[in-house]
């Protein structure tokens, strides 16, 4: 194997931490946290581990990178939260599942407007295999759904995959960390008064909750949007979106091993079909001029002299 390759594989492997992470979150979330403050449980969330990432990069924004940063916090966190929040209070947890699989499908087609990067016809196909494995393993309901509902977790879908391939357009030169720290503080700020409105005062937190949001703040949010936002620079956004397939994946099987969920043949089989998917769309072809520029600088930042690097996870 080329050490380009291994080079791939590696990235992959980092980038798939963030959806797995974000997998995690549907188990701690029900078994850990108050379930009645989703708007400030996303502040404590995001907030901390801005906070968090921003000292471990010691880099404030300047310039143009003040607003950019405000509407990538706001279509990544603060208002992805808002909406996912509306979504998850009309629609079965299934059809939402379901709805925000399709980003895979939605970062390709904003790569190809946005960034003229046409997509490679492997992956759609995983893109297209993956989507049906999570439509397979969660199931529609026959029941009418909300169209409020429909339209916020399309909204929140739409916004995230926007705002993904934005992070790849402007933040070419811009490690990965202070790009993390400063979508996370910006989102974070944006949720606020929101939060404050709709939920009134902070909940307030036990030991439990304190684990629970201990996790998701380090693990679930600082690691994983670390992870995310570097696979976004050494990958093609195409390939990252069906990596993210592995969120639901990840949900639903640690819902089988810790919170005893049922896993029957509709599972099984949607888990199979989003492997499958996943393993299609992550296969090599030929690397795009961005993903080539974007290795040669992960190259040049590792030599002598450098004092930036572009990883944002060692």
């Amino acid at each position: 194997m080329s050490s380009v390759e291994d080079n791939r594989l590696r990235w992959i492997a980092v980038t798939a931490i963030a959806p797995i992470a974000w997998g995690s979150t549907y188990v701690v979330t029900r078994q850990l946290l108050p379930p009645d403050a989703p708007l400030w449980g996303g502040v404590l969330r995001a907030l901390p581990a801005g906070l968090i990432v921003l000292l471990l990069a010691r880099r404030l924004p300047r310039g143009s990178w003040w607003w950019r940063s405000l509407v990538l916090g706001v279509l990544n966190v603060g208002g992805f939260f808002v909406l996912v929040y509306i979504a998850g209070q009309r629609l079965p947890s299934s059809l939402a599942a379901t709805l925000m699989s399709t980003s895979a499908l939605c970062m390709l087609l904003f790569a190809w407007l946005v960034l003229r990067r046409r997509p490679r016809a492997a992956t759609v196909t995983g893109a297209l295999i993956g989507v049906l494995g999570v439509v397979v393993m969660f199931g529609i309901g026959s029941a009418p759904a909300d169209p409020w509902g429909v339209a916020a977790s399309l909204g929140a879908m739409v916004a995230s995959s926007l705002g993904f391939v934005l992070t790849v357009r402007w933040g070419a030169d811009v490690p990965a960390l202070p790009m993390t720290a400063w979508q996370l503080i910006a989102g974070s700020l944006v949720l606020v008064p929101v939060a404050l409105l709709v939920e009134g005062a902070p909940p307030e937190l036990t030991a439990t909750s304190a684990l629970g949001f201990a996790y998701v703040t380090v693990v679930a949010t600082a690691l994983a949007y670390v992870a995310w936002f570097t696979g976004l620079r050494m990958l093609s956004p195409g390939v990252v979106g069906v990596i993210g397939l592995l969120n639901p994946l990840t949900g639903v099987v640690l819902g089988v091993l810790v919170a005893g969920e049922p896993f029957g043949l509709p599972q099984a089989v949607g888990v199979g079909l989003v492997v499958v998917g996943v393993l299609v769309g992550v296969a090599p072809g030929r690397r795009s001029p961005g993903v080539r520029r974007a290795q040669r600088r992960e190259v040049l930042a590792d030599a002598p002299g450098d004092s930036i690097r572009p990883r944002g996870v060692a």
